[in-house]
């Protein structure tokens, strides 16, 4: 086990050196292969009206005269060692993880990011419980009930969940039970820590909309691979040396029949810790999505590289996490 997790954490490393070189060279080489040059690039950090002087000296302070892969080293060097800036005689320190700064507000892009952050880590993590829960307890009981009523509602109302857009699910949320009906009133985010019940219920119905998209994808997830494992022999044989029949569906049935959830979990998960662009539009929530829309919107390179290595960098995380838990559940894959 302890090899394997070696293994796949040097794997891990190398793919984000690899995310982390591709990333850099579209958003810095390919604008030059398209024609721009390193004054047009300077310019957007001064703004309006900028002298011959004030290019250089950018270009300059900033590196952007250097060959790709020199800026590129001094990049990675930022992100783990910090950068410092020297404009004359003022010197400005760009802390660890230093992605550089926004074209439009001239202030480190980490710290931007950082103050989204726990927006969509609270909306991803508690989506994330409930389409799990609900997801999988649905799918297992439609399983064990094939045909019947409940198993043509649950599954009619997953085949609802997946087809629809998040845009739409979302907006009619909106209209019915926060306009319509106010049930769920519409308040900016609260921190957890300044008011947990606060920040509860102004995510309640952001929640409640994404874990309906999610865990209609678990539960047909689930079912099948429920209806499948339970017909293997081994359940058979379970059943027949005595064993109780919760034990027998939770035990064996289910854990085989998690592997592929725990895959798409791992995927669902680092996507939306990257930033659930949709969700926040719809519902107002300033996160790293947000932030990202507003990026692109404005053309804010070093914005738009900083929101994509993180989104990178969860998924990497998030594929490692499932990479364990696989080898958790099945020992077999410890072996291959």
């Amino acid at each position: 086990m302890f090899s394997y997790l070696i293994r796949r954490l040097i794997s891990a490393v190398i793919l984000l050196l690899i995310v982390s070189a591709v990333t850099f060279g579209i958003f810095f080489l390919l604008p030059k292969m398209a024609g721009q040059t390193t004054d047009q690039l300077a310019q957007q950090y001064i703004g309006k009206a900028p002298t011959a002087a004030d290019i250089v000296a950018v270009k300059r302070n900033l590196g952007l005269d250097k060959p790709v892969y020199e800026q590129y080293w001094d990049f990675l060097k930022g992100i783990f060692v910090g950068v410092d800036y020297k404009f004359g005689p003022d010197a400005a320190t760009c802390h660890v993880p230093c992605f550089g700064y926004s074209f439009k507000t001239h202030i480190e892009v980490w710290p931007e990011i950082q103050d989204r952050l726990p927006v969509t880590v609270s909306l991803a993590a508690g989506a994330a419980v409930l389409w799990v829960v609900s997801g999988v307890a649905t799918g297992v009981l439609s399983a064990l009930r094939p045909g019947s009523l409940f198993d043509r509602m649950a599954m009619g109302v997953a085949l609802a969940g997946v087809s629809l857009p998040m845009f739409f699910t979302g907006a009619l949320a909106l209209a019915l039970f926060t306009y319509q009906w106010p049930i769920f009133e519409a308040h900016d985010y609260v921190n957890l820590t300044d008011d947990p019940a606060g920040w509860a219920s102004n995510l309640v119905l952001p929640w409640v909309t994404l874990a309906f998209l999610y865990s209609a994808l678990y539960a047909r997830l689930t079912r099948a691979g429920m209806l499948e494992t339970l017909g293997e022999d081994y359940i058979r044989t379970a059943r027949a040396k005595g064993l109780r029949e919760r034990k027998v569906v939770l035990r064996h049935g289910l854990r085989a029949a998690l592997t592929p959830i725990i895959t798409v979990f791992g995927m669902d998960l680092g996507l939306l810790l990257g930033g659930a662009l949709i969700t926040e539009q719809v519902f107002s929530l300033k996160g790293v999505g947000a932030f990202a829309v507003e990026a692109i919107n404005a053309n804010d390179l070093p914005n738009i590289l900083g929101v994509t290595l993180l989104a990178a960098f969860f998924i990497v995380l998030c594929n490692l996490v499932v990479d364990i838990l696989y080898a958790a559940v099945d020992p077999r894959v410890r072996l291959s």
